[in-house]
């Protein structure tokens, strides 16, 4: 369908990150953009605000009056959502966001898709910034906010369109992953693990949607592999292009990393391929998964012909991300640190990275089981393994498990249990309320709480905050 100037576009599950990106890019274009939701929450409720789109609560069929003239869904609607019913007997023109993206926005464009279990968002966040500097003007979407540009989408003015390649599917009418629909030719894969129980069975189910995506790439395409995943450089064989390399640690890796020092002030790396070596590079941020992320874009870079000069300026003053090892304060010097992470794997990683990055310092570890997978027993043992090593663990119940057969609901009591059997010291809290006070009462000046949730976590982050300004400064 031909989108004329000025349509009027509804967004059904506008405050999903991609949704959002979506509502920006075409607010952007002069469309009219509206949206419906049924529990915002920040960054992407504050994002669209500031772009004055309005936000409608709740899916209800008067949503779609006055009557749009294009609906995209969200992968966040059912198909008996009373205003998924309303659309489908309207006869409004109606698509999934991936197609919209693929048809509207990258068009034959050259797309840069990164995509796998762990590190999207900030390897899409470093690898658009590096486009940036390398001045090719390129356009993006991106599962969180990069603080570079300070919002997660940008239309191109280039002929590159880098995006956040998600395998979760696209919607209840299209039952494919996302990417399948961004175009691929360039991509970087960075892991492949279980996840996303609630729509994939097993392990080979996940790895039956990456092997799709690996098929997609052209022969003139790129694809980077990261060499440090089994399940990766399985997939590696499947793609044709003629351009295939492997990056990581390991010294049989095409672009290899070799880690120059990494303290509470970033890290340094530099790279090597084949007789050259490439950098330093250096970054603020820290943890062996971000130099994994900035192997990937300094390889990617490299392939497409950026200049290696423009590539460690973009690394240097990168910035990060909204809710990725993202400091919010230091009251009475308790640092609070806001991350995303979910799956047992970004877990381990994260907790393990702050600790190295603030040695000497004593690292609560507060965490919301609040994904589909998360709030499922199938990585009961993994959390355990995962926390494991921490310095306390402050864990949260579940999110609303209602819908989730009691048999096959995770236990924050169990997790407690198997970690003090760990010899880690452990709690389980009915509220972010009572995580608030128990930390109010326990930690110290020097001290780090990293908080992990992929949701709103009941304003855990401005609760603690406050909680600690209240601190009576003899107790610090």
């Amino acid at each position: 369908m031909e989108l004329k100037a000025g349509s009027h576009i509804h967004l059904m599950g506008i405050c999903g990150t991609a949704m959002a990106s979506m509502a920006g890019l075409l607010k952007d274009r002069g469309y009219k953009v509206t949206g419906s939701d049924l529990n915002p929450y920040p960054p992407m409720s504050t994002q669209l605000e500031s772009l004055g789109i309005t936000i409608q609560r709740g899916y209800k069929a008067e949503n779609l009056k006055p009557r749009p003239d294009f609906v995209i869904v969200g992968n966040v609607i059912s198909a008996n959502n009373e205003e998924a019913q309303e659309l489908l007997i309207s006869g409004i023109p109606y698509t999934s966001l991936p197609k919209a993206m693929g048809e509207y926005i990258i068009e034959n464009r050259e797309s840069v898709v990164i995509s796998g279990t762990h590190g999207k968002t900030t390897t899409t966040s470093m690898m658009a910034w590096a486009a940036e500097n390398a001045g090719v003007k390129p356009g993006f979407m991106i599962g969180g906010i990069p603080k570079n540009f300070s919002q997660s989408f940008k239309n191109p003015e280039g002929n590159y369109f880098i995006i956040e390649g998600d395998e979760y599917d696209t919607a209840f009418f299209d039952k494919v992953p996302k990417f399948i629909h961004y175009r691929p030719k360039h991509v970087i894969l960075t892991s492949v693990e279980f996840d996303h129980a609630d729509i994939y069975k097993d392990l080979q189910a996940v790895k039956d949607s990456f092997a799709r995506l690996m098929t997609l790439i052209p022969e003139n395409g790129t694809l980077l592999a990261c060499a440090e995943d089994a399940n990766v450089m399985e997939l590696r064989s499947l793609a044709k292009c003629q351009k295939s390399f492997t990056y990581g640690f390991k010294k049989e890796s095409d672009f290899r990393a070799k880690v120059l020092f990494q303290n509470e002030k970033g890290l340094g790396f530099e790279v090597h391929f084949k007789n050259e070596i490439l950098g330093p590079y250096s970054m603020e941020i820290t943890g062996d998964y971000n130099i994994l992320n900035a192997t990937a874009v300094v390889a990617m870079s490299k392939c497409l012909g950026f200049s290696e000069n423009r590539t460690q300026i973009a690394l240097e003053s990168f910035e990060g991300v909204k809710r990725r090892q993202e400091i919010l304060g230091e009251p009475h010097g308790i640092l609070v640190i806001e991350d995303f992470a979910h799956h047992p794997t970004a877990v381990r990683e994260t907790v393990k990275g702050i600790q190295k990055r603030y040695p000497g310092r004593k690292v609560f570890s507060v965490f919301e089981p609040r994904s589909a997978t998360s709030r499922r027993k199938v990585f009961q043992n993994d959390y355990v393994e995962a926390f494991k090593g921490s310095h306390e663990v402050l864990l949260a119940k579940a999110f609303d498990q209602s819908k989730i057969d009691s048999e096959d609901r995770f236990s924050t009591e169990e997790l407690v249990a198997d970690l003090k059997k760990a010899s880690v010291e452990a709690g389980a809290f009915d509220s972010a309320d009572q995580i608030v006070s128990a930390l109010e009462n326990r930690a110290k000046r020097g001290d780090v709480v990293l908080i992990m949730s992929n949701g709103g976590f009941d304003g855990i982050y401005t609760k603690l905050l406050s909680a600690f300004d209240r601190i009576d400064e003899k107790l610090c």
